[in-house]
C-alpha cells in the first residue's frame, strides 16, 4: 500500500477513535456510494453527521481541510441524502470535516463541526 494510504488510513483510525470518545454513535465507516465513499457516519439525537477525514504529513502546502473542494462537497451531500433516504433516518444533516496533521513523533487533530452548508 503506498505511504500515503497508509497515512490516510491511519488518520481515520485517529478520527474514529477521537469520535468514539466524544460519544459519537458510529453508524458506517467507509460508506460506498457509487465509486466513491463516505469516510465516516455517526448518528447524534439531532443529526446524522457526515464525517470528511482529511490527514496530512504536513500543512506547508494548507491546512487538510481546504482539499475539500466544491465537488467534494457537493458528492457528500448526494450521498448523505441517499444514506438517509435507505436507512430512514429522521434527523438533519451535519457535515463535518476532521484535519489531521501527523508526522512520525506526534499528530494535531481538529474537528470542524458544521464545516460546509448543502447547496440549494
Amino acid at each position: 500500500m503506498a505511504d500515503h494510504n497508509e497515512l490516510g488510513k491511519t488518520g481515520e483510525e485517529l478520527a474514529l477513535e477521537y469520535l468514539e470518545n466524544k460519544g459519537f454513535n458510529i453508524l458506517e465507516t467507509n460508506w460506498k456510494f457509487g465509486k466513491l465513499e463516505i469516510d465516516i457516519i455517526a448518528l447524534t439525537k439531532k443529526h446524522l453527521v457526515i464525517f470528511e477525514v482529511k490527514t496530512r504529513s504536513t500543512s506547508a502546502f494548507g491546512e487538510p481541510q481546504v482539499f475539500i473542494d466544491r465537488n467534494k462537497q457537493k458528492f457528500l451531500v448526494k450521498a448523505a441524502q441517499s444514506y438517509a433516504e435507505r436507512h430512514r433516518i429522521e434527523q438533519e444533516v451535519r457535515f463535518d470535516i476532521i484535519s489531521i496533521i501527523m508526522n512520525t513523533s506526534k499528530f494535531e487533530l481538529t474537528h470542524l463541526e458544521d464545516a460546509f452548508y448543502p447547496v440549494l
